[in-house]
Protein backbone atom coordinates (compact mmCIF):
# COMPACT_ATOMS: atom_id res chain seq x y z
CA UNK A 1 0.00 0.00 0.00
CA UNK A 2 1.54 2.79 -1.12
CA UNK A 3 1.66 5.90 1.60
CA UNK A 4 2.68 9.21 1.39
CA UNK A 5 3.11 11.47 5.04
CA UNK A 6 3.66 15.17 4.95
CA UNK A 7 4.88 17.17 7.81
CA UNK A 8 6.32 20.60 9.00
CA UNK A 9 3.89 22.95 8.06
CA UNK A 10 3.02 25.97 10.43
CA UNK A 11 2.06 29.50 10.91
CA UNK A 12 5.36 31.48 10.23
CA UNK A 13 6.19 35.38 9.32
CA UNK A 14 6.76 36.57 5.91
CA UNK A 15 10.40 36.02 5.57
CA UNK A 16 10.43 33.10 7.39
CA UNK A 17 11.36 29.64 7.17
CA UNK A 18 10.37 26.11 7.31
CA UNK A 19 11.13 22.41 5.74
CA UNK A 20 8.66 20.26 5.00
CA UNK A 21 9.26 16.59 5.17
CA UNK A 22 7.51 13.81 3.25
CA UNK A 23 7.86 9.99 4.34
CA UNK A 24 6.36 7.26 1.76
CA UNK A 25 6.07 4.05 2.09
CA UNK A 26 4.52 1.32 -0.41
CA UNK A 27 6.70 1.62 -3.09
CA UNK A 28 10.80 1.50 -3.75
CA UNK A 29 11.07 5.68 -3.60
CA UNK A 30 14.77 5.70 -5.04
CA UNK A 31 12.88 4.23 -8.19
CA UNK A 32 10.90 7.55 -8.57
CA UNK A 33 10.66 11.37 -9.54
CA UNK A 34 9.15 13.06 -6.71
CA UNK A 35 7.78 16.33 -6.75
CA UNK A 36 5.95 18.90 -4.37
CA UNK A 37 2.36 20.03 -5.65
CA UNK A 38 -0.10 22.63 -3.11
CA UNK A 39 -3.29 24.15 -3.35
CA UNK A 40 -3.90 27.74 -2.31
CA UNK A 41 -7.53 28.72 -0.61
CA UNK A 42 -9.69 28.89 -3.30
CA UNK A 43 -7.72 28.20 -5.72
CA UNK A 44 -6.71 24.90 -8.02
CA UNK A 45 -3.68 22.93 -7.32
CA UNK A 46 -0.38 24.02 -8.44
CA UNK A 47 3.01 22.27 -8.98
CA UNK A 48 5.68 23.68 -7.11
CA UNK A 49 9.08 21.49 -7.43
CA UNK A 50 9.97 17.92 -8.74
CA UNK A 51 13.54 16.12 -7.72
CA UNK A 52 14.87 13.29 -10.67
CA UNK A 53 15.18 9.80 -8.91
CA UNK A 54 18.36 9.66 -9.03
CA UNK A 55 18.42 13.11 -6.94
CA UNK A 56 20.47 15.38 -9.73
CA UNK A 57 18.45 17.32 -10.92
CA UNK A 58 15.67 19.42 -9.45
CA UNK A 59 13.08 21.92 -11.11
CA UNK A 60 10.76 24.71 -9.58
CA UNK A 61 8.17 27.05 -10.83
CA UNK A 62 9.45 30.64 -11.55
CA UNK A 63 8.10 32.14 -8.36
CA UNK A 64 9.71 29.78 -5.48
CA UNK A 65 12.68 29.92 -7.69
CA UNK A 66 15.61 30.53 -5.59
CA UNK A 67 14.08 30.69 -2.21
CA UNK A 68 12.62 26.96 -2.54
CA UNK A 69 14.98 23.81 -2.08
CA UNK A 70 13.96 20.49 -3.00
CA UNK A 71 15.90 17.10 -1.66
CA UNK A 72 15.57 13.68 -1.11
CA UNK A 73 17.29 11.17 1.26
CA UNK A 74 17.02 7.72 -0.19
CA UNK A 75 18.40 5.81 2.85
CA UNK A 76 14.97 6.97 4.40
CA UNK A 77 12.41 7.42 2.40
CA UNK A 78 11.97 10.86 2.86
CA UNK A 79 11.27 13.73 0.84
CA UNK A 80 11.89 17.85 1.62
CA UNK A 81 11.41 20.86 0.54
CA UNK A 82 13.02 23.85 2.32
CA UNK A 83 11.32 27.27 2.50
CA UNK A 84 13.28 30.50 2.64
CA UNK A 85 12.31 33.79 2.22
CA UNK A 86 8.54 33.03 2.49
CA UNK A 87 5.67 35.18 1.28
CA UNK A 88 1.88 35.57 2.30
CA UNK A 89 1.66 34.43 -1.42
CA UNK A 90 2.97 30.82 -0.48
CA UNK A 91 -0.13 30.30 1.76
CA UNK A 92 -1.35 26.76 1.01
CA UNK A 93 -1.88 23.42 1.70
CA UNK A 94 1.51 21.60 0.65
CA UNK A 95 1.21 17.77 -0.91
CA UNK A 96 4.20 15.44 -2.20
CA UNK A 97 3.36 13.51 -4.68
CA UNK A 98 4.89 10.65 -6.49
CA UNK A 99 5.62 11.41 -10.07
CA UNK A 100 4.48 9.47 -12.98
CA UNK A 101 6.87 10.77 -15.40
CA UNK A 102 10.93 10.42 -15.62
CA UNK A 103 10.91 14.21 -15.53
CA UNK A 104 8.59 15.56 -12.57
CA UNK A 105 7.47 18.77 -14.62
CA UNK A 106 3.63 19.41 -14.00
CA UNK A 107 0.98 18.08 -12.04
CA UNK A 108 1.62 14.29 -13.27
CA UNK A 109 1.73 12.60 -10.41
CA UNK A 110 -0.46 9.18 -9.26
CA UNK A 111 -0.24 9.08 -5.31
CA UNK A 112 -0.17 12.27 -2.56
CA UNK A 113 0.04 12.74 0.54
CA UNK A 114 -3.06 14.13 3.23
CA UNK A 115 -1.19 17.38 2.79
CA UNK A 116 0.70 19.79 5.16
CA UNK A 117 -0.59 23.86 5.88
CA UNK A 118 1.61 26.26 5.76
CA UNK A 119 0.22 29.43 6.58
CA UNK A 120 2.94 32.53 6.06
CA UNK A 121 1.35 36.19 7.70
CA UNK A 122 2.27 38.70 10.40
Amino acid sequence: QVQLVESGGALVQPGGSLRLSCVVSGFTFSNYAMMWVRQAPGKGLEWVSGIYANGRRTNYRDSVEGRFTISRDDTKNTLYLQMDNLKPEDTALYFCARSTRAIPLGLNYDFRGQGTQVTVSL
